[in-house]
Parts: C-alpha cells; sequence; structure tokens
C-alpha cells in the first residue's frame, strides 16, 4: 500500500513507521508543524525544532521522504479558539482530542486527497476492525495507553483511512522494536502537555490571552471565603493541585463564571459531591448512526478507567447516562466516550456542570 505517516518525534510514531517500512510498504512521512511559535515565542524556545530534528533522523535512518506542512492558521482557526471559547464559558476542552478529529484526520486529509495514498498512519495505540463494510475502532492491546478516547470524534470515513500500526502492541514492546531498530529517539521520554504548546505550561497560555482577575476561593458547602485567585479560567473541576490553600487536600468542585467565584471543598466532603448521571451533547457515532444499546462502558477521561453505564435516549439526540458507580471530577465541556466491549462507538461532551454553585 501507498501510506502517509505521520511522524510527531517521539517513539511512538517512529515504530509505525518502521514497522510499515518492515511490511514492505511504500511510505512518505509528514510532519506537521503547528506550534504558535510567533504566538508563543515569548515563553520560550519552540519545541517544534527538537522534534523535527528527531523526525528528521528517524526518516533519514530509513530512507524514507519527509514532507513538513505548516498547520498553524489552521490549527489556530480549528482547535486554539474552540478550546479558549470553552475555558471562557467555564468548561473543560480537551484540544488533544480537537487536534486529532479537525487536523491529523481532517486537515491532512483534505491537503493529500488527491496524491493517491491507501491509508494514513499514525503512532495511536488503538486498532481497526472491518465487518460487514464498516471500519470499527477497537481499544488498543495495551489499555493503559490506548488512546481510542482521543479518537472518539473521528467519522467512518476517517477512521476507515486510519492505521495504527502500534496498537497491537504494549508500550514496553514499543519500546523494545524502538531499540531493536537503533531508532535515534529510542530512548526519549513520551512528551506531556497539550501538543502545540511543547514544554509550556497551560496557565502561561492562558495569562498571555486572558490575563489575571481576582476572584473569590469559597468552600461549598459553608460558602465562607477561604481565599482568592487569580481567574475562574485556571482550574478545572475536580483539581486537586494549585488551589494554594493549607489544610488540605482541598478541590474544585464548581465554577461561576459570571462572579467569577471558584467553590472548593475539603477531600473529607468532596466524596459526597460526587455523582453518577449526566447529559451528553453534540454526539459523533464513529458508525453514523447511534447505538441502539442501553447498557455500555463510558470513559470520562483519558486512561484504564472504564465505567460500566445505563444510556437513555432522549429525544433532542442527547442522552443521560448513569455510571455504575459516582465520579468525583465530571466537569461540563469534558468528553464522554461510550464502547461496546473494546469497540469504541464515539462520543459527545457533558453538557450540565457537575454540581449547582448557587
Amino acid at each position: 500500500m501507498h501510506i502517509a505517516t505521520l511522524v510527531s518525534g517521539g517513539v511512538d510514531s517512529s515504530v509505525a513507521l518502521r514497522l510499515l517500512k518492515e511490511q514492505g510498504h511504500t511510505l512518505r512521512a509528514f510532519y506537521l508543524k503547528i506550534w504558535l511559535e510567533d504566538e508563543l515565542s515569548f515563553l520560550g524556545e519552540c519545541p517544534w525544532e527538537d522534534d523535527l530534528s528527531y523526525v528528521r533522523a528517524v526518516c533519514e535512518q530509513a530512507e524514507i521522504p519527509l514532507e513538513v506542512v505548516p498547520f498553524q492558521k489552521e490549527y489556530w482557526e480549528r482547535v486554539v479558539a474552540a478550546m479558549m471559547q470553552e475555558v471562557q464559558a467555564g468548561r473543560t476542552p480537551n484540544p488533544d482530542m480537537l487536534c486529532n478529529a479537525r487536523i491529523k484526520f481532517g486537515a491532512f486529509y483534505d491537503c493529500i486527497a488527491e496524491r493517491g495514498f491507501d491509508k494514513i498512519a499514525t503512532g495511536h495505540y488503538a486498532q481497526t476492525e472491518e465487518r460487514d463494510g464498516q471500519t470499527l475502532l477497537t481499544m488498543s492491546r495495551d489499555p493503559i495507553k490506548d488512546q481510542t478516547y482521543f479518537l472518539s470524534q473521528l467519522t467512518q470515513a476517517q477512521v476507515s483511512r486510519a492505521l495504527f500500526p502500534v496498537g497491537a502492541y504494549s508500550k514496553e514492546e514499543v519500546r523494545l522494536f524502538a531499540k531493536q531498530f537503533h531508532l535515534p529517539n529510542a530512548s526519549r521520554k513520551d512528551s506531556q502537555g497539550i501538543c502545540f504548546l511543547g514544554k509550556v505550561p497551560f496557565d502561561q497560555f492562558l495569562e498571555y490571552h486572558l490575563g489575571k482577575r481576582s476572584g473569590k476561593l469559597i468552600e461549598y458547602e459553608t460558602k465562607k471565603v477561604l481565599g482568592e485567585h487569580n481567574g475562574f479560567w485556571y482550574f478545572t473541576v475536580g483539581q486537586r493541585q494549585g488551589i494554594g490553600l493549607s489544610g488540605g487536600p482541598w478541590y474544585v468542585v464548581a465554577k461561576n463564571t459570571d462572579t467569577n467565584e471558584v467553590f472548593i471543598s475539603h477531600g473529607t466532603q468532596h466524596t459526597l459531591l460526587a455523582r453518577d448521571s449526566f447529559v451528553v451533547g453534540a454526539l459523533n457515532w464513529i458508525a453514523g448512526v447511534a447505538s441502539e444499546k442501553n447498557f455500555l462502558q463510558v470513559k470520562i477521561r483519558h486512561g484504564a478507567k472504564i465505567y460500566p453505564a445505563t444510556i437513555a435516549y432522549l429525544k433532542d439526540h442527547t442522552v443521560r447516562i448513569t455510571l455504575a458507580e459516582k465520579d468525583r471530577g465530571i466537569a461540563a465541556g469534558q468528553f464522554a466516550v461510550l464502547y461496546d466491549g473494546h469497540y469504541c462507538l464515539g462520543g459527545g461532551t457533558i453538557m450540565e456542570s457537575s454540581i449547582e454553585s448557587e
């Protein structure tokens, strides 16, 4: 097959590239440049330069042609702008989710549409399966590294062209492949944080765009003012770190965007604020049609934790999800992703706040 392979400079995408080469495919590597260097240069060195040096070394070693595709404009318009809108509304966005659907499997698909590639490969920990003319998105072999959560906004057309070479392996096995291939980045640590920020703290990015505005830290149960903060947009529901109060642990349980108030609860009370039911809207079903099953599994964040859940289909194309147990960190704007066994069916955004702050 003629395969376009997205490479990031990390171990996973580099191993994916080499596995496809070993299988005898015709390959061309692509690096998507989304770092907003003009926007963020004051925050430090551009991480994309380091990433790209590894990408070039890996491609040169494998003798695979490389193209660098500038996508800063598309990334800002399709991902960052939407993310900032969610933050200002007090919700909890997931820019990596949007990046996959709108950039890697969106704008990039459009960019190479006329070039005759059979598949687009990435280093995601996921798998696909063909059944009855449909391409199903399935979980990877490694439940901790599995990234189907981040791929749940893809359409059937996008999934049908996707290829995930490392999805059949554990992270340990991928690291072993990297050593066996003598990859220049075999010992490179996995990247952390939001893809377009690199090592730049998210708070610094928010400060640049939204500034600071003093507000009250209020204990949820007593409504007593315990301190001050620099803006509700620096906090997410369920957050424990960065609250800055002694006598903790303290958790963020709600935000009032009109009054710029952040409500917190002590760890001894926080468990009482957990809940198991919420409504999800803007649903994307990978198959193109909604599931008819009332009992599925749900993830509300990336990771191995998955809840058995009851699904009620509402008239406005939303669904009410009731988890088998309560969770303490459910926030508006988070993505809830639905599974049927190891098949990822799709997902949408949690619509209402986790608790009332009134």
